[in-house]
């Protein structure tokens, strides 16, 4: 009973939904940024603002000190002049219950200051001496710029609301709005609304500072379940590896660790971005 109520609560928690050790540090308050390869997973349209191909894991081997409840993502972006194509894998659970997600997504660049994207997901779930079941539905989002310094987005998660088998509510349908802000290149503030159907709504806030282009420090707090989150990011040339320190008001503390290699060496994400998007000059 324990296990399955842990289950549950990850599952509301959506750690297993959106992964990326940024992203959680960030209590997920990034809807408007979307800005590195684990957008798929939350909001596609933020994947043609990259530049270049890019590829990340993200992987959390033992949640809250259960093993049972390991998950791990990988993800990958391949940009074009037709628009962002992008392929993810989710895998969660131990020998008894297991899901894994597979998603396809297209993306693409309505104006310069405008994006839109889908992803098609296929979500299986297995429970021993219960069966197995899979189900097909829709992410769909968009994001925009204000200004070279604000971002809007918003989202949804399984549009389509479909369930598994015929019981309602097992793929919870979700949705995320939000402003992303820069300060600086350097300073970025998060604010998002987070709303899962039949559910109250979540206020998610998150900050990250980055020193010399090398390190980021990062912040975040959500309301609905209570969760604070701290972590910290280092860059160099291709690579960027994310820890997050994270915790849950009912299961305590866990930890999170990601790994993304761009196919481009760069110095400053934003500025590359908006340099990419013509932005330098707003």
């Amino acid at each position: 009973m324990y296990l399955l109520l842990s289950l549950f609560l990850i599952s509301a928690s959506f750690a297993q939904n959106i992964p990326g050790a940024r992203q959680v540090s960030l209590c997920n308050s990034d809807a408007a940024s979307s800005d590195d390869v684990f957008a798929i997973f939350n909001n596609p349209a933020g994947l043609p603002q990259i530049p270049w191909r890019e590829a990340g894991i993200y992987y959390s081997p033992s949640p809250f000190g259960l093993s049972e409840l390991k998950n791990g993502f990988i993800a990958y972006v391949e940009p074009t002049s037709l628009g962002a194509f992008a392929v993810g894998i989710m895998t969660y659970g131990y020998n008894l219950y297991h899901e894994t997600k597979f998603l396809f997504s297209f993306s693409n660049q309505l104006y310069k200051d405008l994006f839109v994207g889908a992803a098609l997901n296929y979500h299986y779930v297995s429970i021993e001496r219960y069966g197995n079941e899979g189900s097909f539905y829709l992410n769909l989002g968009t994001l925009g710029y204000v200004t070279s310094d604000i971002r809007f987005g918003f989202n949804i998660i399984n549009l389509t609301n479909a369930t598994f088998g015929h019981v309602e509510n097992q793929i919870p349908v979700t949705i995320s709005s939000g402003l992303s802000i820069n300060f600086s290149d350097l300073c970025l503030l998060h604010i998002s609304l987070h709303k899962e159907v039949k559910f109250e709504y979540s206020l998610n806030a998150g900050i990250e500072y980055t020193i010399f282009n090398l390190l980021t420090l990062r912040s975040g707090i959500s309301t609905v379940p209570l969760r604070y989150a701290l972590g910290s990011g280092f860059h160099k040339n291709y690579f960027s590896f994310d820890y997050a320190f994270f915790m849950h008001r009912d299961l305590g503390i866990t930890h999170q660790i990601s790994l993304i290699f761009s196919f481009n060496e760069y110095l400053n994400r934003q500025k590359e971005i908006k340099a990419f998007l013509g932005l330098n000059n707003d």
